[in-house]
């Protein structure tokens, strides 16, 4: 079965050293699962690293016997068959049963960019494949509140790729929570989470089925749950590109009547005409109705909605910063289409398939040199 959990790693500085280029790889597919504090040797003794570096990398059109591979690391046979198993199910090495004696595991397509040809292909089928689950759930669509806000900042990209299987009769899955486990947003080990009905995935069905962005506040209404484990699970929401953190543009309006009122208290008509934004931003019949209707403690949320009528969201998240006011943000599915989030993540997982082309060409220059 396929099964690989891509990161996004800066392309490695030293082009020509062996080393650095090995460990990039293991690296963006996760083979080793990192602890504690970095090691004097960056992990080139580790026996994965020495796996590929010495064996399967440096010679690639010949295939090894897997007890000689487990003498020569100094590996009983079960951390060996661990360590191959990762790298059969990444479809980065293929073994063959020919001959008697022990498994032969060797480079798929005799060099590492065929390898890395048959990866490619494996994972744009895959996610194209498991991305038609979501058309059956989607229920969101355009709320049409004017213009389209922008993901705050994206994290780099961790997401897992599993082929598809059947679900066992007795499991406590459904075929949505083991989705969301193959593709990683129930985390490495996702344990409970893997339940139908555990906390990851209602939260996820509740993006599934709401146009506005979700702050954690209404998370945490809805879900009876506590606000920090929400957030950390829309971390690893966001940690795969499917999910982005975006302004709440729906809470513009109240969140400026909130600025205004506090700042006209503190401060005063003057500082709000000079240094809160009023005479750079509005027209004087705007700032005449607002500030009349500050001077009698009557400002309403709508009439700041009618004064803002005309005045871009650029404009008044603006004035917004120059009151001194903060937008709060929300959490969203990053499309208001099935479609349009296969696109974004097909696109994150191609940017990093093109990294490991480019590695591939790298690494198989310097292993000649």
């Amino acid at each position: 079965m396929f099964s690989v959990r891509l990161t996004e790693v800066a392309l490695p500085t030293s082009e020509r050293e062996v080393d650095n280029l090995v460990g990039w790889f293991i690296d963006t597919l996760c083979l080793v699962r990192k602890r504690g504090e970095a090691t004097a040797d960056q992990g080139r003794a580790g026996p994965v690293h020495r796996l590929l570096r010495d064996y399967l990398f440096a010679q690639p059109d010949i295939s090894w016997d897997a007890q000689m591979l487990a003498d020569e690391l100094a590996l009983t046979p079960a951390s060996l068959n661990h360590h191959l198993t990762r790298l059969v199910e990444a479809g980065i090495i293929g073994f063959s049963n020919e001959g008697k004696g022990w498994r032969r595991y060797y480079l798929r397509g005799g060099s590492l960019s065929n390898a890395i040809e048959f990866f490619t292909l494996q994972c744009e089928t895959i996610v194209k494949q498991r991305m038609a689950l979501l058309d059956s759930l989607w229920n969101r669509e355009n709320p049409n509140i004017g213009t389209e806000p922008v993901s705050t900042d994206t994290p780099a990209l961790s997401i897992g790729i599993v082929d598809h299987r059947p679900l066992l009769a007795d499991s406590e899955e459904s075929l949505l929570s083991q989705w969301m486990g193959d593709f990683g947003l129930l985390g490495e080990r996702p344990g409970k989470e893997a339940h139908a009905e555990s906390i990851s995935v209602q939260l996820f069905e509740l993006l599934l089925n709401r146009d506005l962005p979700l702050s954690l506040d209404e998370a945490s209404e809805v879900l009876d749950d506590e606000k920090p484990r929400l957030g950390r699970i829309l971390e690893r929401f966001r940690n795969t590109g499917m999910v982005q953190r975006v302004p709440r543009i729906d809470r513009l309006n109240i969140t400026l009547w909130t600025a205004m009122t506090a700042q006209h208290q503190r401060r005063g008509e003057d500082w709000m005409l000079k240094k809160g934004g009023f005479q750079r931003i509005l027209n004087s019949k705007q700032q005449s109705a607002l500030l009349s209707s500050l001077k009698k403690g009557k400002l309403k949320v709508e009439e700041v909605e009618t004064s803002m009528k005309g005045i871009s969201n650029d404009e008044q998240m603006l004035l917004l910063n120059l009151l001194g006011g903060r937008l709060p943000l929300g959490h969203r599915m990053a499309g208001y289409t099935s479609g349009e989030v296969h696109r974004e993540i097909a696109s994150r997982i191609d940017r990093t398939l093109r990294r490991m082309r480019r590695v591939a060409q790298l690494l198989e220059q310097a292993m000649v040199s």
